[in-house]
């Protein structure tokens, strides 16, 4: 049903016109028993009603029924960290390749993503502001595919010991006037925020952050569980890749993630390509926390094939969707966001409605936007589970 090497060629403008149209007899992740979709005209989901209630209306002459017998309906994924794609680091962005952002929009709509956050890693502050600027111009107008629905910044203000592939040069004390230096006249934007709390001893910047409407992330931190939850209490929201690039749990030392998982007003992002976590350690996540959603962390070579690829002014190798410096250091990977749910049931670590949700609703609610409800544009995805074949796809209902 999906496909996910896609060349340019192949991209599919969606269409956002519908006749009305009822989708009966679906799983809503969420919802229980099967349920029925009614959608208007203009492609808005006006109700949700269980199929046990029973109808009595006078239909429209024009009304056309899907019937998806049992399967799964959803939105579409929102990824919150994504770093690229066909090609394209999204902190190289600039005037003379701008037009790549319509023809990514198009392609993360096609591999079911509805809306992203491109992200921006550590990089020199004219880099950032130059991307900022593209990308502030791109969403002032109207585009079709997956909508840019604002920009997650990860870094400059990280941890060096925790800096990852984050180029260490470019790092940045974490002060107010730091920030504002780095936002400039882009801070309507600017959606998420990572940092590493540590580095404000002053407890300054989170709140001013917050005051700004943007969400504070910690990562690429060495914070302890007493810092994380100093952090916390000053606003901050979400922890950016859980596992990566901060200590690892520890019985007498929980850290940063101890603090995250046990913190009912957290979320969390996490990356399931099998190479960031290990399954075992994603089925304690899942156990422990229901504060999670996915994300890719997909780089530039998204969409193309495995090879080698320039990253900043150093190369990244990409093998099997796994993205990696010449010295052997993890920078991402290549794989698209619903990759994540597909693997997520396919290993056996949740069910088919928990992964749906935790690339679905759950992404939506870190940022504060409303899930699969009346009133959303229905851009679904149908997923079909084989119960004999064990295995999940999907593809998008209309497009």
């Amino acid at each position: 049903m999906n496909n996910y090497q896609l060349t340019i060629t192949d991209y599919q403008i969606p269409n956002t016109v519908h006749k009305p149209t009822d989708i009966i007899n679906a799983r809503i992740p969420g919802y229980q028993d099967l349920q029925m979709l009614v959608v208007n005209q203009g492609g808005i989901i006006e109700q949700i009603l269980p199929m046990r209630a029973g109808f009595n209306r006078v239909a429209s002459p024009e009304l056309q029924i899907i019937d998806v017998a049992g399967d799964w309906i959803s939105l579409g994924g929102v990824d919150l960290q994504i770093n690229g794609a066909l090609g394209l680091a999204f902190p190289d962005l600039a005037a003379e390749n701008a037009y790549l952002l319509e023809k990514i929009c198009q392609f993360l709509w096609d591999v079911g993503v509805d809306g992203f956050l491109p992200t921006l890693v550590t990089t020199s502050v004219e880099n950032i502001q130059r991307s900022l600027a593209v990308i502030a111009d791109f969403i002032s107008t109207t585009q079709p595919g997956s909508q840019i629905l604002g920009v997650h910044l990860e870094g400059p203000f990280l941890n060096y010991q925790k800096r990852g592939a984050h180029p260490a040069e470019y790092l940045l004390p974490l002060t107010i006037e730091e920030v504002q230096r780095v936002l400039g006249d882009y801070a309507h934007i600017v959606k998420v925020i990572t940092l590493a709390p540590e580095l404000d001893p002053t407890g300054e910047v989170i709140p001013y952050l917050r005051s700004l409407g943007i969400t504070v992330s910690l990562g690429h931190s060495l914070a302890t569980a007493n810092q994380a939850q100093n952090a916390f209490a000053l606003g901050a929201t979400m922890v950016t890749h859980a596992f990566n690039a901060m200590p690892p749990l520890h019985h007498r030392e929980p850290g940063l993630l101890g603090a995250a998982i046990t913190n009912p007003h957290v979320m969390c992002g996490f990356i399931a390509d099998g190479q960031h976590i290990s399954p075992i350690m994603l089925q304690i996540l899942l156990r422990a926390s229901q504060g999670i959603f996915l994300v890719s962390d997909a780089l530039a070579p998204l969409g193309l094939t495995d090879g080698v690829y320039p990253w900043d002014s150093r190369q990244i190798e990409v093998q099997g969707g796994t993205a990696r410096l010449p010295d052997g250091t993890l920078s991402g990977t290549t794989l698209p966001l619903l990759v994540g749910v597909e693997n997520l049931v396919n290993w056996e670590i949740c069910d088919v409605e928990t992964a749906l949700l935790l690339a679905t609703d759950a992404p939506r609610k870190a940022i504060g936007l409303p899930g699969m409800t009346p009133g959303q544009p229905a851009n679904l995805l149908r997923w079909h589970w084989d119960s004999h074949g064990k295995k999940l796809t999907w593809q998008r209902l209309f497009s």
